[in-house]
């Protein structure tokens, strides 16, 4: 897929005129239909006058190619990471209102389990070893301030894959360092969860959660790593066809400019 095309055909092209006229020659082309601009993202040519002008160095830098193949990957992290604080807030609702009637919700419980128990016993279930039954009681036991400091750290945790989520899709730096930091703090509890009870559903969304911390530290140069924020602005601007034009009318000098290349 090229990414660069698939940009432009959503949002449209991304032309600029330089002031410069030795780069300004190279950007521009006339065609039997009108003048034409190169669009700085995809490399072809645009019919129409250009978005913008000014100094090359006030030129925007857009994303192309790689870059734009990395933000199509974090948002779609930020989509699974606002789909898991959904489910998260669904669960917090669930405990708040759970907390409001729990003393009559344990009451009908120790009522009605010794009805059910003739019920199971003809389906081989004993209810009073069963690990569901168990769980119920220990959750019905729950005091209503530790069903109040759940609600909390529920909130607290979709708030922070919401604000994970907005960072990426917004492709800010604090977002990515965001989401590494606080992915990277819940992998040792998914870790213990699996040594606790091993599932293909929890495998897999710690393997999930790990490619998506390496993939995001090593494609955006987190932390140093790969030369750090240095090199990723430098990785950045190299990719902005301004500047590669500018680099080749350096290297072939004033007036020998190659013919640009492009679709008119």
């Amino acid at each position: 897929m090229d990414w660069s095309l698939r940009a432009c055909g959503r949002h449209g092209h991304v032309t600029y005129a330089p002031e410069e006229e030795a780069l300004r020659t190279r950007l521009r082309a006339e065609t039997a239909m009108g003048e034409a601009w190169r669009c700085l993202r995809c490399g072809d040519f645009a019919l129409g006058p250009p978005r913008a002008a000014g100094p090359a160095r006030d030129a925007p830098v857009v994303l192309r190619g790689r870059a734009l193949r990395d933000a199509a990957v974090l948002r779609l992290i930020a989509v699974f990471r606002w789909t898991k604080a959904v489910l998260v807030l669904a669960g917090a609702y669930g405990v708040w209102r759970f907390r409001t009637g729990h003393d009559a919700v344990r009451r009908a419980f120790e009522q009605d389990l010794p009805l059910a128990r003739p019920l199971a016993h003809q389906f081989g279930w004993n209810l009073d070893q069963s690990g569901v039954v168990h769980t119920l009681r220990t959750a019905l036991a729950a005091r209503t301030t530790t069903l109040t400091w759940i609600f909390l750290a529920l909130l607290a945790l979709a708030a922070l894959m919401l604000t994970e989520g907005i960072g990426l899709w917004l492709l800010k730096r604090w977002g990515e360092y965001f989401s590494v930091i606080v992915t990277s703090a819940f992998i040792p509890v998914e870790i213990y969860e699996i040594t606790e009870r091993a599932s293909a559903f929890r495998i897999g969304l710690l393997l999930v959660n790990i490619a998506a911390v390496l993939y995001i530290a090593l494609s955006k140069r987190l932390f140093g790593l790969r030369g750090g924020r240095a090199a990723h602005e430098s990785e950045r601007r190299e990719a902005s066809l301004l500047e590669v034009e500018e680099a080749g009318r350096a290297a072939h000098g004033p007036g020998r400019a190659p013919r640009p290349t492009g679709h008119s």
